[in-house]
């Protein structure tokens, strides 16, 4: 079992699919092993894109008191989501970054907590939507440089 696992988290549920699959693993595999997971959310630094009529766009980023806020959110939103990893084996921490680029963000994470192993949900698009909207699990798996466990996420259906 890996020592050190990486979980990237977007805020969704969706994004948070992993989060199961990495708790069951730990109890089947390693029920008495010390492991370390750091939970990750990448905070996009662009507030806003406008399209301009001459076919250019301009970013418009957050300023210092809104990414401050944003931080401090994240922060909280990860460490919720920690409660339900409170295993006595289980080393909790949390990390939040800003960038525009989520997958290079998840990489250099990777490498900074010195993650043996990366977790984390695909929405698991293909075709156009992939292709339009690019993947950041798929940019993971083949930019970084330990294993990671893709978890596919389904959609809950809504109780009518």
């Amino acid at each position: 079992m890996s020592e050190r696992i990486l979980l990237p988290l977007d805020g969704s549920a969706l994004g948070e699919a992993a989060i199961a699959y990495v708790d069951g693993l730990i109890a089947r595999l390693a029920p008495e092993e010390r492991i370390e997971i750091t939970l990750f959310h990448v905070i996009t630094a662009v507030r806003q894109t406008l399209h301009l009529q001459g076919g250019g766009m301009i970013s418009v980023p957050y300023n210092e008191d809104e990414l401050a806020k944003l931080k401090t959110d994240a922060t909280t939103y990860l460490e919720k989501v920690g409660e339900r990893l409170q295993h006595k084996q289980i080393t909790l921490g949390v990390k939040v970054a800003v960038s525009e680029n989520p997958a290079e963000e998840i990489i250099r994470a990777e490498a900074e907590v010195n993650a043996d192993l990366v977790a984390m949900s695909t929405h698991g698009r293909s075709g156009v939507s992939r292709f339009a909207l690019g993947s950041v699990a798929e940019k993971v798996l083949r930019g970084g440089t330990v294993p990671v466990l893709m978890v596919r996420a389904v959609a809950q259906e809504s109780a009518a």
